[in-house]
């Protein structure tokens, strides 16, 4: 007799683990039911942005397979269904029909949770007034433009100076729109220390992105139509026609948390290395609603990343079709642009170094991405992290122009082999004029790194 596999979550996760499945099971053998509560399966939230900004010009563009497409490969997908509830016991799950209204129960053999992240609404006044939006579906995105094209105000406020909220500043801005940043950090992008943060700030002003650090927000004003017409803090107002909401996410385990799933100290899902939820056997989980291990720091962190998303989909489809496979971890590897300037980061920053234990030495070197006599040699800013006593790198962050983003990729491979600084010297990468100085900066930092270990004794 089949079994049957239940799949909550129709993105990257989810349906990466039902097409793998599928690959190795025919229908005879597993029957695939997945439910996703939106309208799209399979698609790039990570490309909503440039959507928006007019890179990528048309959502289908965003979409990698269908519901369609799933469901002509025995993969029974229901789009506009939402799943309510996990009997874990009963081996079951109840849905909703988000159309009709109806309720049913669905049994499992097996499970997949891949209910991926929530965005951060701040609880303040305001924050569901018309015009104020988030972009972590396809849905959003298409509620901002659908709200662009119908507002003749061209002032917008982005709460938030994440990965989404550069985004889409520079999405905005590009839209013609006079845009204003607020962030409640010291420097926008926190994921870097706020020194290479800083240089981020700086360069968002010069690209005419205002940029206001330490500044909370503490609600959004609307005008006599209920339109947001301002975003507030404690210190001012400032003018809004639309606001964008980058204000982060959380694991989307609410279902899980009812269940009485483990959950870790972020709040996600705790799987073993098969991606199976601890303790279950017949209960697997990927995506943005678990946490993973940290291979720099040896602890569970969140890292909503679709990369991670998908790579989990494989394991977990592996695994359920027989197979065998494992994500070991990750070192925390993330590049982002706004407009010309790239702003990369792996491993730990200072903050992350210090909450572990951890001694370390840092180092910042300026450099070129190509030979400085080169034409189009840009600069790029690479800060470096090392153990005190071992010299083992630790993390790595970049912000310049064309060509510095990319070159954090030496730095994740070398954190995730556990390479010393000075073993990293010797590393044979490819040199050419137009590509690289003849030392690459990345090279430039370890050496630099090297020394302040041994100065550190």
């Amino acid at each position: 007799m089949s079994e049957r596999l239940v799949v909550i979550g129709g993105d990257a996760a989810g349906m990466s683990a039902a097409s793998q499945a599928r690959r190795l099971k025919d229908p005879g053998e597993l029957e695939i039911v997945a439910f996703e509560r939106g309208h799209f399966s399979s698609y790039s939230a990570c490309g909503i942005p440039y959507w928006v900004g007019g890179d990528v010009a048309t959502r289908g563009e965003l979409i990698a397979r269908s519901p369609e497409e799933h469901r002509a490969r025995d993969i029974d997908l229901r789009t506009r269904t939402e799943v309510t509830e996990i009997d874990v016991p009963g081996q079951r799950v109840r849905t909703r029909d988000l159309e009709a209204g109806t309720e049913v129960w669905t049994g499992f053999d097996k499970l997949v949770i891949a209910t991926g992240a929530r965005p951060l609404r701040p609880p303040m006044p305001g924050i569901d007034a018309p015009g104020v939006h988030g972009v972590q579906t396809l849905d959003d995105g298409q509620a901002l433009l659908d709200s662009l094209s119908g507002t003749p105000g061209r002032r917008a406020v982005v709460v938030g100076a994440g990965y989404i909220g550069v985004e889409m500043a520079e999405a905005l801005l590009s839209r013609g729109y006079e845009v204003t940043v607020l962030t409640r950090g010291e420097q926008p992008m926190a994921t870097l220390d706020p020194d290479m943060g800083r240089l981020v700030h700086r360069a968002m002003d010069g690209l005419g992105i205002t940029t206001v650090a330490s500044a909370p927000v503490t609600k959004i004003l609307t005008g006599t139509d209920g339109r947001v017409r301002a975003v507030a803090t404690d210190a001012e107002e400032y003018p809004a026609d639309v606001v964008v909401l980058g204000t982060g996410v959380v694991p989307e385990t609410s279902l899980a948390r009812a269940a009485g799933l483990p959950l870790g100290v972020y709040g996600g899902l705790l799987t073993d290395l098969a991606m199976r939820v601890r303790g279950h056997g017949n209960i697997w989980a990927g995506g943005d609603c678990v946490e993973v291990l940290d291979l720099v720091s040896g602890r569970e962190r969140h890292v909503p990343l679709g990369t991670h998303a998908n790579k989990h989909g494989q394991v977990i489809g592996s695994n359920v079709g027989g197979g065998y496979a494992t994500f070991p971890g990750v070192v925390g590897t993330a590049v982002s642009k706004v407009c010309d300037l790239e702003i990369a980061r792996t491993g730990l920053r200072e903050k992350d170094a210090r909450e572990v234990g951890l001694r370390y030495v840092t180092v910042t070197v300026e450099s070129t991405s190509r030979a400085g006599y080169y034409p189009g040699a840009a600069p790029m800013t690479v800060k470096m992290l090392a153990e005190k006593r071992t010299g083992r790198l630790l993390g790595v962050q970049i912000v310049g122009r064309e060509g510095a983003a990319k070159r954090v990729d030496i730095a994740a491979v070398a954190l995730t082999a556990g390479m010393t600084v000075e073993g990293m010297t010797a590393l044979d990468l490819g040199y050419a004029p137009p590509f690289s100085p003849v030392w690459d900066p990345v090279l430039v930092a370890a050496r630099k790194a090297v020394a302040a270990v041994r100065a550190a004794g």
